[in-house]
């Protein structure tokens, strides 16, 4: 058995959601290989080797590797495939870009966003918005799986460095090419990898409403989130959506504000540590899955967090 995790990374840094798939590659087997795909990106590829557990890191540098185009490396990582018997990526937006063009290269089906590994050929992932926990069982031969990362513990790092394995960059496929990005900048921590988050809903009001969430963030050390009808509403941009349709955390500690609890919402933040709900209605789904919750105002609620915490220094 021979498994081989696609990394996410910006060519400078190995994303956190890397680690939690090579976790999940250890529950199904060992020869763990590491792919790092990209342009200049040594760094990364030495982070990629002191991660405990894996056999080596296949590091493949060049200019068409550059965005990680799932046009270019799909083909190549079908030619890699037939060293092993799992293709593993994060469901991070490079793992669910790249991997079912793999998947159809191959002609196998892929199995998506698991979060449990029974056996090798065996895995569970969530369905219905999170409310059904699906057992699915494949025999192709080779199996692509994306991980959803916050599933599985991060895989420790150390002094030991996997040997470093360089193969050739594929050539340019001419079938997509990278314009740029826009990237928002934040002195708050990343959403998918906060330790805290307090998340804001339609319950906040107004976009000038969000300031109290943003203050009680700041002196918590936490990152932002939203429900989808705060994004809706304009009060916060899209990047902090959390549900099913935007990110997907899990953090030590998620407060939610003003946000009802429906299903969609649930399922993004429910394997949440500990939960504490804020909220006006006693009677919001919310409180089903929270741990503590305060049936009040959020606007007098939130002060007198601040307050405590101030007085706590």
């Amino acid at each position: 058995m021979a498994i081989l995790v696609i990394a996410d990374h910006d060519n400078s840094r190995l994303r956190p959601a890397t680690l939690n798939a090579i976790t999940a590659a250890t529950r199904i087997g060992s020869g763990i290989d590491v792919l790092i795909a990209g342009s200049g990106c040594a760094a990364v590829t030495a982070a990629a080797a002191r991660v405990a557990g894996i056999r080596r890191v296949l590091q493949c540098d060049g200019a068409s590797c550059a965005a990680q185009l799932p046009e270019n490396l799909a083909p190549m990582i079908r030619d890699l495939a037939s060293g092993y018997t799992h293709l593993l990526a994060a469901a991070t937006s490079v793992g669910k870009n790249l991997l079912p063009r793999v998947a159809a290269l191959l002609g196998v089906a892929q199995i998506s966003d698991i979060v449990g590994v029974l056996s090798a050929d065996t895995f569970q992932r969530p369905i219905y918005a999170g409310n059904v926990i699906a057992t699915v069982q494949t025999s192709d031969p080779i199996k692509v799986i994306t991980v959803r990362a916050t599933a599985f513990e991060a895989a420790p790092t150390g002094e030991r460095a996997a040997p470093i394995e360089a193969i050739a960059a594929p050539a340019d496929s001419g079938l997509a090419e990278w314009v740029g990005e826009e990237l928002s900048r934040s002195h708050r921590p990343e959403l998918a990898a906060a330790e805290i988050v307090i998340a804001g809903g339609r319950g906040v009001g107004s976009k000038e409403g969000f300031a109290l969430i943003e203050t009680v963030a700041d002196r918590l050390g936490a990152a932002i989130g939203a429900s989808r009808a705060a994004v809706d509403a304009g009060f916060v941009p899209s990047d902090c959506q959390v549900g099913q349709t935007g990110a997907i955390v899990a953090p030590r500690l998620y407060i939610a504000a003003g946000i009802s609890g429906a299903i969609q919402h649930l399922a993004g933040m429910k394997d949440s540590r500990v939960i504490v709900a804020i909220n006006k209605d006693p009677e919001a789904p919310i409180f089903e899955v929270a741990d503590y919750g305060v049936a009040g105002d959020l606007h007098k609620v939130l002060p007198e967090l601040l307050t405590a915490l101030n007085r706590q220094g």
